[in-house]
């Protein structure tokens, strides 16, 4: 079980995730991914939220409890992960952007197909889902009771190394600092403002 305190808002939990480690068993193998960069999105206070509008059939994980994986499509093309925090019955999930393979690179170079760079392999959420094989039958799983995809606790990682800055690639409330990442890391995205994106203020 993992030792970050999950049930905290999604902008507290974010950066004590990274470091940490998501594993998943299949027949085909083992992967395990060190975190090295996510997101916090909330709910009906946070414009880039899923959950802004309120609770609908998609975004129902979000709403709690803690530690269960939100699995959504993007664009069509990925999924993307993230980890529900806070308390139950209030939407709060961090995004995980990007990670470290450490553990069965060469099952999720396969999974990612062509000659991928190791720092490329789970660089972006998309491509972190792809090669952690995370699809839409894992959205609602619980990370902390030993499922198939689990949730542990990594090396721990100094506060010097930790960068905060705006959220990737959203349209509203792009500019709160929500986006933390380890300093210098290869693995970690590259910032991309979106062209959709409108003045905000807020956290």
């Amino acid at each position: 079980m993992n030792a970050v305190n999950l049930a905290r808002p999604a902008e507290e939990v974010a950066p004590t995730l990274l470091g940490s480690i998501l594993t998943h068993e299949t027949p085909e193998g083992t992967v395990s991914i060190t975190i090295t960069e996510t997101e916090a999105y909330s709910g009906a206070a946070d414009p880039a939220s899923h959950a802004y509008r309120g609770r609908t059939p998609r975004n129902a994980v979000m709403f709690g409890p803690a530690g269960h994986l939100y699995v959504y499509r993007s664009h069509g093309l990925h999924w993307c992960a993230n980890i529900v925090t806070g308390t139950d019955g209030i939407a709060s999930a961090v995004l995980i952007r990007a990670g470290r393979v450490i553990e069965g690179e060469d099952l999720a170079r396969k999974r990612r197909g062509g000659k991928v760079e190791s720092p490329r392999l789970a660089r972006g959420p998309g491509n972190f889902c792809q090669a952690l094989g995370i699809t839409a039958e894992h959205d609602g799983t619980d990370l902390l009771t030993g499922a198939s995809v689990t949730l542990s606790e990594g090396e721990p990682v100094p506060a010097a190394l930790i960068r905060v800055g705006p959220r990737v690639g959203v349209s509203r409330a792009h500019d709160w600092q929500h986006r933390f990442y380890l300093a210098g890391d290869p693995t970690v995205s590259a910032y991309r403002l979106s062209p959709r994106a409108k003045p905000s203020s807020g956290a």
